[in-house]
């Protein structure tokens, strides 16, 4: 219920920066606000998961929202271009998180390929739910955040913040979504496999969440996924980005430049 209301929160403030309207910094300040309180209002699922990702990411935000706040209220241009990425990738995401028909047909895209490669590769399966893997005593639910839109609205909003012309526009969309998808598919057949089939059962002092088996999972999806494949689309689809829209690359300058300095600024350090 919490997530729901910052979530509408967020949606509500990026929308409000997007349309023509008076006070957009402020808008902007509620979506961002909202954006990392979502982080915090999934914490229970965190802790379930023993996912360390992103409650990690949830604290790193807090001084990167201080200075985006402050930026805005300056109304700097490059924390404003860096604010309509994020309005429009959660613009492209929304439909697909709000409206349900339409994330359960993303869903059962996915699950639709993956029951085909499993043909294919011969690995055996069944399914317990309409989305619920299940080899051996072993299952995973695939869900939304299995599908790739995230990481898709993401670089689609990075793409279409910067000035850039319709074919650059159709370059990028049909870059990132192949991409993405793609990467995301080998991710899942990776964590379904290698967790059911027990390919790391180490450490259950880091690990373990008390549950048979969980260390597989926790390394496949926690780790290995979301830091090495992760990491990987990251730098594919950003590259391309660049080859595709030049100006991409000096939007990403002036933001690690802008945040770098205002990050010495706070440990004290003298800016360069």
């Amino acid at each position: 219920m919490l997530e729901a209301i910052v979530a509408g929160l967020s949606f509500a403030g990026f929308l409000g920066f997007l349309l023509p309207l008076p006070y957009k910094k402020w808008f902007a300040a509620v979506g961002w606000t909202a954006l990392v309180g979502i982080l915090f209002a999934n914490f229970p699922q965190y802790f379930a998961e023993n996912n360390i990702i992103y409650p990690l990411i949830a604290f790193l935000a807090l001084p990167a929202l201080w200075v985006t706040v402050k930026k805005l209220n300056e109304e700097n241009g490059v924390v404003f271009c860096m604010t309509r990425a994020a309005a429009i990738g959660f613009l492209v995401f929304a439909p697909f998180a709000y409206i349900e028909p339409l994330g359960d047909w993303l869903i059962g895209v996915n699950i639709s390929i993956l029951e085909s490669i499993f043909g294919f590769i011969g690995f055996s399966y069944t399914l317990a739910e309409w989305n619920l893997f299940m080899h051996d005593i072993y299952s995973v639910r695939i869900i939304l955040g299995c599908t790739g839109i995230q990481a898709m609205a993401l670089m689609l909003g990075i793409a279409w913040s910067v000035p850039s012309t319709i074919r650059q526009k159709a370059l990028t969309f049909a870059v990132i979504v192949p991409v993405i998808f793609i990467m995301n598919l080998i991710r899942n057949l990776f964590v379904i496999i290698a967790y059911s089939e027990q390919w790391f059962p180490f450490l259950p002092w880091i690990a373990s969440n008390g549950e048979l088996g969980y260390e597989s999972y926790f390394w496949s999806h926690n780790i290995i996924s979301e830091f090495g494949l992760s990491l990987l689309t990251v730098i594919i689809v950003g590259l391309a980005m660049i080859t595709i829209i030049p100006d991409l690359k000096a939007f990403f300058i002036d933001l690690l430049r802008l945040y770098n300095a205002e990050f010495r600024k706070m440990l004290g350090k003298p800016t360069k």
